[in-house]
Order: C-alpha cells, then structure tokens, then sequence
C-alpha cells in the first residue's frame, strides 16, 4: 500500500508560522523506519505493509506533539494487494503514457 500523508503543528507560537522543523522531525521518523518514501513540499509518501505504514505514521505524527499545542493529520492511502514498487511504478507508468501522447 502507499499512504501520502500530511502532519503539522498548530499553536506553535512561532510568529513566523513556520512549521519546518516540526515536519522534519515527523520526517526523520519516516526516512529512519527504512520503508520506501518520497517527500515533496505538500506531502510525505511511504510504502508497505498496512501495519508499517500506519506504524510510521503515528510515530510522525508523536514527534510533532512537542511543537505544538494541536496537530493536523491528512492522509490518502492506495491500497492495492499483490502490488510493490507502487512508489516508482505509478510515477513511470504516466510518464510512459505522457512519453507516448506526445508522439503523436
């Protein structure tokens, strides 16, 4: 399965509103569980089994609680048995189809 998640503190008291290092903090967590991950500005994307994912998440999510006072949790989950390397698969698959439109 894939899970694209999202955490970040509110009521930080920070008056920049900067939530950086509280979001590198849930993202130690994800690169340390040694599962298959991607990071981008908006979200974090792991992949595994139901139990490791959702393992890594509610560590990410425990390392954020010491920035604030709340915290915010999106998450979107592929689940799709009997399929790994989703995470570089799916991203191939539409660039090949992309590669393959522009041909013509």
């Amino acid at each position: 399965m894939l899970v694209a998640f999202s955490i970040a503190p509110s009521g930080t008291g920070r008056a920049d509103g900067s939530v950086s290092e509280a979001v590198a903090a849930a993202v130690q967590v994800v690169r340390d569980s040694g599962l298959p991950n991607r990071t981008d500005a908006m979200f974090t994307t792991i992949e595994g089994e139901w139990d490791e994912c959702f393992d890594v998440v509610r560590r990410a999510t425990e390392a954020v609680a010491p920035f604030g006072s709340r915290i915010s949790l999106v998450l979107k989950a592929d689940i799709r048995p009997g399929y790994e390397g989703e995470l570089e698969a799916k991203v191939s698959r539409v660039e090949q189809a992309l590669t393959k439109s522009n041909r013509g």
